[in-house]
Formats: structure tokens, C-alpha cells, sequence
């Protein structure tokens, strides 16, 4: 068990280069079980390098990554998922061909075997306990009545549903999302948000989510990471740091209406 008094993810140090070019420097984050943290900045600031660190895309040039008390500074991306790190991506990741039953089965099973994606579909299409974990996980995200439909030819926001919900399948600790909203109708994002963090809260899922729509941040995350030019320039609650000055002038603009309240959970 992990001391209740640690950190679920401490980052320390962190830099990354690529030749010259200095991508992440100076990152030093602890995130505490269970918080949902939005991570903001403009394109290049430093936002996908850092969640690609973390997920194991990417080898830090520099610094520490202990997850769980756990180096994984390095690792490979699949061991890291076997650790209990999902993330998704801003594009979904499915399989248009199947039906959104059998993604989930499928990513149930990826998540619990040792071989490749085409040694486990007998297993994702088979298994009592792949099925059990797919129905379960459609169910907490709300869409059922898609579970028979072919991926390829869903609605965007329930690709996106799908999506999701194939990363946390496998129940990770901490699950790191890519612009969940993106692509998402004005009319649709606050509603699959909703669904979104109301499963992973239900999972007790601690959460680190990339979006560049500041009503999005203000209303979902309880704290905030704003990056620019490589680094953190604000880390605090919603209102802090979109309020910060510099994060005003570099990132978001100035906010002219307040980001939390009774609605956003309504």
C-alpha cells in the first residue's frame, strides 16, 4: 500500500531536449490521489512533451518521474500502462471496423495480456472477464445504446465516450487525457465532460487533462498547470492561475466572467 501522505505522481527536475531545442526544463509537479489537474498553454509550450514523459513516449532528457512511490523515468509506454498510467489522445485511438462492444472487449483484453493486439482477440472476443470489464466500462460512460454499433459510425462525441472509456478499462490510477473536447460542438462539450468526470470520479481515477477551452478548465479541473515556452508559469486552483497575469498575457487573455460554480456540475 502506498502512504496516503504521498504524492500518487511526483516530477522533479524535469527537462527534454532535442538537439538544441529545449522542448520541457524545470518541471517539478507533485499531484496528490484522486485531483484533476488541467494543463494549459499555447501550441509548443511544452504540454504533449510532458504528458509523453510521463507516459513513457518520450525518455526525459533530465530529471525524476516516480508514480506510486516508483521511478518510470524511461520505461517503455506498455509497461507503464501495466503500472496503472492510461492516457487517451486527441484523436480516438479505436477500431472503426468493430463494434463499439468489441473495442471495449479488445482494449480490456490488450490491457490484461502479455502479447501483441492480434495474439489477444480470441481472448478480448471470449474472455468472461474482458466482456464483464466492457460492459461495465459502457455503462459508466453512457453509451449503451451504442454498444452494437460500428465505431466508424458514431456521432463525434460518443467516439470520444469510446475512446476514453478503452483507457480506462483496465482501471489505471492516473489517466491522462489530450484535449478531451476537441472537435466537440459549443452544444455537446460541457455534457461529455460531465459524463466523462463523473466516471472517472466514480473510479477514483486522479486525472491530468490537456484542453485548450478555458470554460472547460475552469469548470472540470480542481487545479491548474500552465505551461509556456517549455515550463510552468502558474500552478494553483482554476482561479489563481487564470487569473495570473502572465497567464493572461501568454495563454488564455483576460477572463471576463468567473470559471466555477453550481452549474457546471448541474
Amino acid at each position: 500500500m502506498i502512504d496516503v501522505a504521498e504524492p500518487i505522481l511526483a516530477v522533479r527536475d524535469l527537462k527534454k531536449t532535442f538537439g538544441s531545442l529545449v522542448a520541457a526544463r524545470d518541471i517539478t509537479v507533485s499531484v496528490p490521489a484522486e485531483q484533476t489537474v488541467g494543463v494549459i498553454g499555447a501550441n509548443g509550450a511544452g504540454k504533449t512533451t510532458f504528458i509523453n514523459m510521463i507516459t513513457g513516449h518520450l525518455t526525459p532528457t533530465e530529471g525524476s518521474i516516480q508514480f506510486e512511490g516508483k521511478d518510470i523515468a524511461g520505461k517503455p509506454a506498455r509497461e507503464i500502462v501495466r503500472l496503472g498510467i492510461s492516457r487517451s489522445f486527441q484523436v480516438a485511438q479505436i477500431f472503426p471496423s468493430l463494434s463499439v462492444f468489441d473495442n471495449m472487449c479488445m482494449a480490456a483484453a490488450i490491457a490484461r495480456g502479455s502479447g501483441g493486439i492480434w495474439g489477444n482477440i480470441t481472448t478480448a472476443l471470449h474472455s468472461e472477464t474482458a466482456i464483464a470489464e466492457a460492459e461495465a466500462t459502457i455503462d459508466l460512460f453512457q453509451i449503451g445504446r451504442y454498444s452494437g454499433t460500428v465505431a466508424s459510425t458514431l456521432p463525434q462525441g460518443v467516439r470520444k465516450l469510446l475512446d476514453i472509456g478503452m483507457a480506462v478499462v483496465a482501471w489505471p490510477r492516473l489517466l491522462l487525457l489530450d484535449e478531451p473536447t476537441s472537435g466537440i460542438s459549443i452544444e455537446e462539450k460541457f455534457d461529455l465532460m460531465h459524463v466523462v468526470m463523473s466516471a472517472l470520479k466514480t473510479r477514483k481515477i486522479t486525472v491530468l487533462f490537456v484542453e485548450h477551452d478555458m470554460e472547460i478548465v475552469g469548470r472540470f479541473a480542481d487545479r491548474v498547470l500552465a505551461f509556456y515556452d517549455g515550463t510552468v508559469i502558474a500552478d494553483g486552483t482554476p482561479n489563481e492561475a487564470l487569473d495570473d497575469p502572465k497567464v493572461q498575457e501568454l495563454i488564455s487573455g483576460v477572463r471576463l466572467t468567473p470559471t466555477r460554480g453550481t452549474a457546471a456540475h448541474a
